[in-house]
């Protein structure tokens, strides 16, 4: 099965959030949600443009503090309600060019979220890795845990 496939270009993380599949895609899949919790602590983010289909576009500017603008953007390429979204990322100037696959499962009342990135060659991946990929998006997922929870109490 591909999920068992070890590729020295892809970086996953996997977190357990405390709500519901159904909930979790939402907080993935509607504007409204995404400007709430996506971006690193401290910043803001405008959905400018989101097609949540095969094909269709999303672009997202994520505002620092200090009134500086990163755009993120790409296209969506696969969408299994529920379970998986594939999409495409340029995160400018920082990552260009990657992958992204997000999947969501039921484990009891919570959901397992797996979201892995897929990088052109090995050395990019590293490259990303030592830049703080880790901790990077561990910090936009634990914004989405703290959002979650809010929608959950």
């Amino acid at each position: 099965m591909e999920e068992n496939v070890i590729d020295s270009r892809v970086l996953t993380l996997v977190r357990t959030f405390k709500a519901p599949r159904k909930l979790v895609w939402e907080a993935w899949t509607q504007a409204g949600h995404i400007a709430e919790w996506w971006g690193a602590k401290g910043m803001t983010t405008e959905v400018a443009e989101m097609e949540f289909r095969p094909g269709g576009p999303w672009k997202f500017v994520m505002k620092a503090p200090d009134g500086s603008s990163f755009i993120s953007e790409g296209v969506f390429t696969e969408i299994v309600e529920f379970e998986k979204i594939v999409f495409s990322a340029d995160f400018k100037p920082y990552t260009e060019g990657v992958s992204i696959t997000v999947r969501f499962e039921d484990q009891g009342d919570d959901t397992k979220f797996t979201f892995s990135v897929a990088h052109p060659t090995e050395e990019y991946c590293r490259e990303q890795e030592r830049m703080g990929f880790m901790n990077g998006w561990g910090s936009v997922f634990d914004n989405l845990e703290s959002y979650l929870g809010k929608l959950t109490s």
